[in-house]
């Protein structure tokens, strides 16, 4: 896995060997089949965004993977379950991952794992843009101006 361990430059990150306790309370342990680097990662190595994980910590926001042990109090989610994953806190740039099952969304199965895992954050940040802050109603017209970003 890849482990930061102080914010002020990506490049002071550095491979290691951690042992994963196992899964808790309704968590699932997944293993990672592809990740995403979004930009929230990229504040938080750079101390800039409002959240800031403890440190050390592993990045990776956004990842796809397979479900490969289930904590106790999961009920929705088995063993070999296809799933996409959001955590603020990171934890994606790693081979495997025990995750809140709050986290989880079944991967859309036209979907390769390196799309489904960089699909999320854009999808999420046009949908808080377009209905929640400019609430966009049915029948509305939207101007895209540029779309050569992952959101538009």
């Amino acid at each position: 896995m890849v482990v930061h361990e102080n914010n002020e430059d990506i490049s002071v990150m550095r491979l290691e060997e951690v042992e994963l306790p196992p899964p808790g309370e309704r968590e699932v342990r997944v293993r990672v089949r592809a990740a995403s680097t979004q930009f929230p990662d990229i504040l938080m190595i750079q101390k800039k965004y409002q959240y800031q994980p403890e440190l050390p910590y592993i990045p990776g926001t956004e990842f796809a993977g397979d479900i490969i042990d289930v904590g106790p109090g999961v009920s929705d989610w088995k063993v070999g379950d296809a799933v996409v994953a959001g955590m603020l806190g990171g934890g994606g740039l790693a081979e495997e991952v025990n995750v809140h099952e709050g986290a989880l969304r079944r991967k859309p199965t036209p979907l390769t794992y390196g799309q489904a895992c960089s699909f999320r954050s854009a999808y999420l940040t046009a949908q808080v843009a377009l209905i929640r802050r400019a609430d966009l109603q049915a029948g509305e017209t939207l101007l895209v101006h540029g779309a050569a970003g992952g959101v538009g």
